[in-house]
């Protein structure tokens, strides 16, 4: 097991086929699967200091608190920040999926600066939205 960090935080999404999601996630958004339980349909995986679990509902322990209904990300983006948007854009492309937000650049304010990057959205096939991003840099804030 190869983990670059230990985050405070970690998402555990629950997903429908857990083959589908790591395709999904590893193949064509750049994550690496840090280990696995095939028994129990858990994979840990990482790009760079990012984490997530994806979890197979009806295996193992299913933290379930209301019915589930698709999407299932409703309500979240998990943000990711990467060096460049333009890999992931043409493994999704290339795979037929569409972006739920098509590639925009936007700068954001972050006190008297504003922080610049260039992101778009994609669901994952549970519906998770995910905002991937590569920063443009800081600025000051137009008067």
């Amino acid at each position: 097991m190869t983990i670059s960090t230990d985050p405070a935080l970690v998402p555990e999404l629950l997903v429908r086929d857990i083959d589908v999601s790591i395709w999904f996630w590893c193949e064509l958004c750049g994550f690496t699967t840090s280990y696995d339980r095939p028994d129990d349909g858990f994979a840990y995986i990482t790009r760079g200091t990012a984490h997530v679990m994806l979890e197979q509902a009806g295996f193992g322990r299913n933290w379930i608190t209301g019915p589930l209904e698709a999407p299932h990300g409703r309500g979240v983006n998990f943000q990711v920040a990467v060096p460049d948007v333009d890999p992931i854009l043409s493994a999704l492309r290339g795979a037929g999926v569409t972006l739920f937000m098509e590639t925009e650049t936007k700068w954001y304010r972050v006190d008297d600066e504003e922080a610049g990057v260039r992101q778009f959205l994609v669901s994952d096939p549970d519906g998770y939205l995910i905002r991937f991003q590569s920063p443009l840099g800081r600025r000051p804030v137009a008067p």
